[in-house]
């Protein structure tokens, strides 16, 4: 039977039969297929080389394929092999039932030891990747896969560089990768790690896991990228400042609350702020003696627990100055 020009149905190359479309994307439908040969199930890519051409993308496409024929890693999603026509590029790969992680974090955040284990596993692929010479600069939960048994898998190789593509600075200097997960160098535009940038990507990404939410965020791209640049520091709450803008920071530690609230107190104590505590000291009130231009200056902390031996802790100064 001739494939449909979608390629929604028939015998693919006289070797597979495509059954329900999976998914679809910009450039590329995925469909359930199955080999004739084989018995085997797989998950088959279908990309329009037409619409790959016109975006000029084409080289993304060639390096997606030269990335997944190398690798063999439990927890990267395996290429069994690449097939074309005229109109089309076709990738038979690995069928990985158990959806993106994504859609379990959009739940509400993870057990520790659930988000230790799908971490671990990330951080293998990540580190099989970077000993053969590539880097992912895309890892995001909606490009980690999770198959039936709960195991992750790595998926989306279409943004990897590769060693040769260094310059002769030794860095890599596409930006790329989605705002949120990327590294603050990554956005500087003066060269980057492309291991290191991976790595930053991963630590947003067990953040995630753990609190739910994403640790840099802001509507506007530009305002995020500043968070970006300022990590965790939180110099800029203790130091004065020129500019009026609110400023908010949030860190994560090991540490338990009491030992926060210690420090912060301690903070109070060199900077003469009185310290007003909550009920259940989730949160506490750093208020200014000296009273300024718009009143006593105040900084709010707001801790919360999101697994047993890791605490989120917002820090910002106070929108209600007294």
């Amino acid at each position: 039977m001739a494939v449909a020009e979608d390629g929604s149905n028939g015998v693919l190359h006289g070797k597979y039969v495509l059954g329900r479309q999976l998914g679809h994307g910009t450039f590329a439908k995925v469909y359930q297929a199955r080999n004739l040969y084989t018995g085997r199930n797989v998950a088959m890519k279908v990309v329009a080389k037409e619409k790959v051409i016109k975006a000029g993308m084409m080289e993304q496409l060639k390096r997606e394929i030269s990335v997944m024929k190398l690798v063999r890693h439990p927890n990267i999603v395996e290429l069994h092999e690449v097939m074309a026509s005229k109109s089309r590029v076709y990738f038979a790969m690995e069928l990985v039932r158990g959806g993106e992680l994504f859609s379990k974090i959009e739940k509400g955040r993870l057990r520790e030891d659930v988000a230790r284990s799908y971490f671990q596993q990330l951080i293998s692929a990540v580190d099989f990747c970077h000993s053969r010479g590539f880097y992912h600069r895309d890892l995001k939960p909606e490009n980690l896969l999770l198959d039936e048994d709960g195991n992750l898998k790595v998926t989306d190789f279409g943004l990897t560089a590769f060693s040769d593509h260094l310059r002769q600075d030794g860095l890599l200097h596409t930006t790329c990768g989605t705002p949120a997960y990327v590294a603050p160098e990554v956005i500087g535009k003066k060269g980057y790690d492309g291991a290191k940038a991976d790595i930053w990507s991963c630590g947003v990404i067990l953040y995630v896991l753990l609190a739910g939410f994403l640790p840099f965020q802001d509507e506007n791209v530009v305002a995020m990228y500043r968070k970006i640049y300022r990590g965790f520091d939180l110099s800029p709450l203790f130091e004065e400042k020129k500019r009026e803008e609110k400023q908010e920071i949030r860190f994560a530690t090991t540490k338990p609350a009491e030992t926060v609230v210690a420090k912060l107190e301690a903070v109070a104590e060199v900077m003469k702020f009185d310290v007003i505590k909550s009920g259940d000291e989730s949160s506490l009130r750093l208020q200014g003696r000296e009273i300024g231009r718009k009143g006593k200056l105040g900084i709010l902390a707001e801790i919360r627990a999101v697994a047993p031996s890791l605490l989120v802790v917002e820090v910002k100064k106070s929108s209600d100055r007294q």
